[in-house]
């Protein structure tokens, strides 16, 4: 971690519900101003781990710090220095965004009060809007707000569940945009996300499915470990051509607009699945492996551990 503090430290880390792992024995370490990154499919235990993490669940197995304190003895330590944002709006329709920082203020006992609640405004850009109500907002400015709850007693550790769900692009680009501000200014943000352009702009990046941790780096260095081999397709048929290179357990294929793209766990797995289309009139050309492919390749070696 190139010598920085660990702001989380956890081995082993574990969660029963009913006889079923959700969360098994997962390791991370997450040093201070950066912005970690949770991939995987829905229900994978990405929110468990990160509700572990902040102290609002106690591990069954593991151990760890976060921020210092220890995840099982000292959780009561840990949540007044966490800001959580959920994957739903948690704020109230019928206040203003004003209204709602100053409630959210008083919670948490942030001196100031008034000085920082304006402070807040004007860094997220809510202070034109503070006399709107919540429930009037759309869904990128909900979610400025509830980021602006989130940084009002200025947390240590920011943790993030889909905190995008629903928000357009350019929202979302602006929220990315703060939270690498912050990052630079030595917060720490843990952040789950479907989205791949999102998944780019993390420092690291962590793959769980299924409760089990399958993969963590950069970008580029999951790319590297997944190993794959891709190309790009053009040309007719490309449903069936798509269809029946899905029917090969080695093989991944995507439909990219008017294109497939096909990743092999090896280039002679990929090779062989492609032999049959070769002068096919089919344009298949070798491109660069993308994030999403070592996404779909990864969701399709998991198993559900749903029983």
């Amino acid at each position: 971690m190139n010598g920085a503090p660990a702001i989380i430290d956890v081995h082993g880390l574990t969660k029963r519900y009913g006889g079923r792992t959700v969360v098994d024995h997962v390791d991370m370490q997450v040093a201070r101003g950066r912005i970690y990154g949770f991939l995987g499919p829905n229900g994978s235990g990405k929110t468990t781990t990160i509700r572990m993490l902040c102290g609002l669940l106690t591990p069954d197995d593991g151990r760890g710090t976060c921020l210092g304190f220890d995840i099982r003895t000292e959780a009561r330590r840990i949540k007044p220095e966490v800001g959580y944002m959920t994957q739903r709006f948690g704020l109230y329709d019928d206040l203003s965004i004003e209204e709602n920082l100053d409630f959210v203020a008083r919670v948490y006992g942030v001196p100031q009060r008034r000085r920082k609640v304006d402070e807040t405004l004007q860094q997220l850009g809510l202070a034109a809007r503070r006399t709107q109500l919540a429930g009037a907002l759309s869904g990128g400015w909900k979610q400025r707000l509830a980021l602006a709850a989130c940084l009002l007693h200025e947390p240590q550790l920011l943790l993030l569940d889909e905190p995008t769900a629903g928000v357009d692009p350019k929202a979302r680009r602006e929220f990315w945009d703060h939270l690498h501000a912050l990052a630079a200014n030595g917060l720490t943000v843990l952040v789950s996300t479907h989205y791949m352009d999102e998944a780019e702009r993390c420092h690291q990046l962590a793959y769980i499915a299924y409760g089990k941790l399958l993969a963590h780096g950069t970008a580029d260095e999951l790319i590297a470990q997944a190993g794959l081999a891709t190309v790009e397709i053009s040309g007719p048929h490309l449903a069936q051509v798509a269809q029946a290179l899905r029917a090969d357990p080695a093989i991944n294929a995507a439909s990219f607009g008017a294109t497939l793209h096909a990743s092999g766990a090896s280039q002679q797995a990929l090779d062989a699945a492609l032999a049959p289309y070769r002068g096919s009139g089919l344009q298949i050309t070798p491109v660069a492996t993308s994030l999403e492919d070592v996404f779909i390749a990864l969701m399709q070696q998991s198993e559900d551990n749903y029983s």
